[in-house]
Order: structure tokens, then sequence, then C-alpha cells
């Protein structure tokens, strides 16, 4: 039979009746935040760890239950937000990506192959900056006529350098 150890320090008993009686509605809270049980669980914990470590300074305090659902809250943000930077791919390109600055020739040379008035709207609005009402008085069509011919050319651009990316030109 195992023999139980007393507590190195006084503080030990309440943490451990604390994490006891407040665990699953801090797992529960958790599941809240994350909308999944496994990360649920690992936020508790790692709220909880942080909470030990502060304990002796934090029950002192009215509400413990506080810090750790803020400490859960600012946790999951953090962690949101690392993994909303991410762009998660299939595949790695099989070219490196080459980006060199100041070089339009390959975008200029993409605006050629559009008919006159969609690339006269897209230059008039990227390139010159000018607003739907300009270019509509700039090329005497209405503003529905501009922004039907900017989306039809920026489609075409899309399809156009999704064609040069896969290399099916």
């Amino acid at each position: 039979m195992q023999q139980i150890r007393p507590p190195d320090r006084p503080w030990d008993v309440e943490f451990t009746d604390f994490v006891a009686a407040r665990a699953d509605a801090l797992y529960r809270y958790g599941y809240v935040l994350t909308g999944n049980a496994e990360d649920a669980a690992d936020l508790t914990q790692e709220a909880l760890m942080r909470l030990g470590d502060a304990w002796p300074r934090i029950r002192k305090r009215d509400d413990p239950e506080g810090y750790v659902r803020t400490t859960m809250a600012r946790l999951h943000i953090s962690v949101w937000r690392r993994l909303r930077r991410e762009r998660l791919v299939a595949a790695v390109p099989e070219r490196a990506y080459d980006d060199r600055a100041g070089d339009d020739t390959g975008l200029w040379n993409e605006l050629k192959g559009l008919p006159p008035r969609q690339r006269a709207v897209l230059v008039l609005r990227y390139y010159e900056d000018l607003s739907d009402k300009e270019i509509a008085e700039i090329l005497g069509v209405s503003r529905g006529t501009v922004r039907s011919q900017a989306a039809r050319a920026l489609d075409k651009l899309r399809v156009r350098v999704t064609a040069l990316e896969t290399g099916r030109v």
C-alpha cells in the first residue's frame, strides 16, 4: 500500500482542492472556446499549470477562477493567431517564387491580352487609383459597367495566372 506524502507547501492542498472542484467547469469553458475536446483539455491543463505556478500569489485574491478563465482566453487567442497565419498546402511548389521588384513586364504582358475596355478599367482603377465614378466619367459608361468589366478582367487574369503557375500554358 502506498503512503500519501504530506504536501511540501501548505497551499498545495488548497490548489489541489480548487482543481478538483473546478476542473470540469474549466474544461467545459475550454470546450466552448476551442470547439474541440482535445484542444479544450490541452488549454485547461496549460492554464491550470500556470495557475499552479502563480497559486501563492493568486490564492490571496477573491477570484482564482477568473484568473484561470482569463488565462485560458488569452492562451486560446494566442494559439488562434499563430495558426491563422499559417498557410497549409497539400503540396510544396516545385519551383521557387521569383518576385523581381520593379519588373512589371509580366503584368503588362498579361494586361495586353485583355480587351481594351477591361484593360482600361484595371489600369485606371489600380494604377491611377481612380474611383468607379471617375472611371465611368472618363470612359463614358455607367458605374455598373465599370464594376462588371473589372470583375471580368480580374477573372481572366486569375485564370491566366493559375494556368501559368501550374504550367498548363
